[in-house]
């Protein structure tokens, strides 16, 4: 389709964290298409962190929640001088990868000769009327190539469909001190260089024992996983001589699981004791509600393998490329599913009916694609979407996966890392 005087293209995405994050290709076609335009994103305050850094982002504009907060009228006068911002900011294009009415609004009332965006039952009447060009969403896809296809209906294309994740420097720094800090090198041993500890994916290796990452916690509760069956599995790990990182957002609710996860095992030592008195045996770094999305990032980057729940992290971790092994429940992982870079080529040049068959084909159960592997029960009732079983903010199909399936399934991977 020819796009005539494509020099500012605005992207809208107000989701959360996980969201903003798979929307990253979309950017590589816009810019494969359009080289020299101006590239904006407009994302929810809170989201920023893991678009800064994509050099094919120019700018980042972010929405600010708290504005739902305030009186009518006050949110009404702000509303207003929010769209007069972007209005002024002459966008020849937008991109709605949202699909959400305010979504809507902002695209048309920008001013764009051409609004982008998903075909939609929800929302007000005539919506689909703000949008010059129309894409009907495959929910069988994931949730990656949906949003490309909003482009590529109108030949805007790439090849390359990877999730891209900027860390800097000084968060990679920060982890390795850490590392450092809780793994003093013997004297036969000394410490690794910068360009020891960078492995074939990029990621730093600043410790003797395997390192993995486990992020247990998500801001919807109802997506994790049962303290117990958690606890018991990092203190497993720990005895097979592993160093677990723990992490967690500092949100209040999630800091009060992950802690009363830590105090589920044995061999967790309290903080005013060093972490790990034992040199070079396994044991737990507590960084629960500590750290920066960049820093989280680095965190998985050092390590070997992430276990952890549908959420934002899980993603994360599968764009620096470190193995996922992630615990799902009502989500459907053929959507959410952590994405493999390293396949990425292959699944976007398949030309089958349903090329989503090379991510993850079934509708629920074990699966994996490439590096990632997904350990959900294969129960009829999934993916429902729901939160939580009969309204219980309790997802029974998480629950009922035993800490021995992980634990198994564990045990070939960390035998994989070892070879």
């Amino acid at each position: 389709m020819d796009f005539k005087g494509i020099k500012k293209i605005l992207v809208i995405k107000l989701r959360h964290i996980g969201d903003v994050l798979l929307s990253a290709p979309v950017f590589k076609a816009l810019r494969e298409t359009f080289p020299d335009a101006h590239i904006a994103a407009l994302i929810n305050s809170g989201t920023e962190e893991v678009l800064k850094g994509n050099p094919l982002i120019d700018e980042i504009l972010s929405l600010d929640r708290g504005v739902k907060k305030l009186p009518p009228i006050k949110r009404y006068l702000r509303e207003i001088d929010f769209l007069r911002q972007i209005r002024r900011k002459d966008f020849n294009m937008t991109v709605d990868l949202t699909g959400g009415d305010r979504a809507a609004i902002i695209s048309f009332v920008s001013g764009a000769r051409y609004r982008l965006g998903w075909k939609s039952k929800k929302g007000f009447v005539c919506k689909k009327y703000l949008y010059t060009h129309l894409s009907e969403p495959d929910g069988r896809k994931h949730i990656i190539l949906q949003n490309l296809d909003v482009l590529s209906l109108f030949v805007i294309n790439t090849e390359n469909c990877s999730v891209d994740f900027h860390i800097p420097e000084e968060d990679r720094v920060f982890i390795r001190k850490v590392l450092e800090e809780n793994n003093p090198p013997s004297p036969l041993h000394p410490p690794l260089t910068m360009g020891e500890r960078r492995g074939g994916k990029g990621g730093m290796r600043g410790s003797r024992n395997i390192i993995v990452h486990i992020h247990p916690t998500s801001r919807w509760l109802f997506k994790c996983w049962k303290d117990e069956y958690m606890a018991e599995v990092i203190n497993w790990l720990i005895e097979q001589g592993i160093k677990v990182i723990v992490t967690s957002s500092p949100d209040k609710r999630e800091m009060e699981k992950a802690k009363r996860i830590l105090s589920l095992i044995p061999q967790f030592t309290p903080p005013h004791i060093p972490p790990l008195a034992r040199r070079g045996a396994g044991g737990v770094i507590d960084l629960c509600g500590k750290t920066t999305i960049k820093q989280l990032a680095a965190i998985s980057e050092a390590s070997d393998l992430f276990l952890g729940v549908d959420s934002a992290p899980m993603h994360i971790a599968a764009a620096v490329g470190t193995p996922v092994i992630a615990l799902f429940g009502p989500s459907g992982a053929f959507a959410w599913g952590p994405w493999d870079n390293s396949q990425e080529s292959e699944v976007r040049n398949q030309k089958s009916e349903i090329n989503r068959l090379l991510s993850y084909p079934k509708q629920n159960g074990i699966q994996t694609f490439g590096i990632h592997s997904v350990i959900q029960k294969d129960w009829e009732c999934i993916p429902c979407g729901k939160d939580g079983c009969d309204g219980s903010k309790i997802s029974r199909c998480l629950n009922d996966i035993k800490p021995e399936e992980i634990k198994n399934i564990l045990a070939e991977k960390l035998r994989e890392i070892k070879r």
